[in-house]
């Protein structure tokens, strides 16, 4: 069985990624840290290299997805290869980073990938406003994303809308998280558990 968890920079992935693995016994999945060999180069010229960019860790994320669909072992993974596409590369694109002919190009490679993929078998979206967002980046207290404008989060924000609402086609659970504290409050993660069980094994009533 695959879960992945779906949602903004800040949002809590990582966290409830791990609380549920603990909680479940699954296999926890992260994004592998692969050195892109274009990384370089996209942030000298990002216009040139970032169809480069996005197909390499296309093409790294369709693998990830395709080990996890081999597995035997029920996998809850931080951030899946449809989020890559539908929310961050389409992002790219609207910001002027790709062609249009590169980005039909790319759309075209993902749409054949996903044909001989499945969706995961549950989807949860942790929704979340932007002033969420900041409270939990603030917090955590990376240098590299304490410059990050409020205007890119908000536009990301847009794009999970999109992709969740209009574009994503499996089986979905949206939970917002901005009035929860599911870290430290045990009742916030039973309220998760509760309609995961009810998503997953029917166990209880939404």
């Amino acid at each position: 069985m695959h879960i992945a968890i779906a949602g903004n920079i800040g949002s809590g992935k990582t966290t409830l990624t791990t609380m549920l693995a603990r909680h479940y016994g699954w296999e926890p999945r992260f994004e592998a840290v692969v050195e892109n060999p274009y990384l370089e180069d996209y942030y000298k010229d990002i216009a040139r290299w970032s169809f480069a960019l996005e197909v390499f860790f296309l093409k790294e994320r369709f693998k990830d997805l395709l080990a996890i669909q081999q597995s035997d072992k029920t996998i809850i993974q931080d951030r899946s290869i449809f989020e890559g596409v539908y929310v961050f590369t389409a992002n790219n694109y609207s910001m002027g980073n790709l062609s249009d002919r590169d980005y039909e190009t790319y759309m075209e490679l993902f749409d054949q990938m996903v044909e001989i993929v499945k969706y995961p078998d549950l989807m949860i979206y942790l929704r979340a406003p932007v002033s969420h967002l900041v409270r939990n980046i603030q917090k955590r207290g990376r240098d590299y994303e304490q410059t990050m404008p409020i205007e890119y989060l908000s536009n990301l924000n847009e794009r999970y809308d999109d992709f969740i609402f209009n574009r994503y086609k499996g089986r979905l659970l949206v939970i917002d998280v901005d009035n929860m504290d599911y870290q430290h409050n045990p009742k916030d993660f039973a309220t998760i558990v509760d309609k995961i069980d009810h998503k997953l094994f029917n166990l209880f009533p939404e």
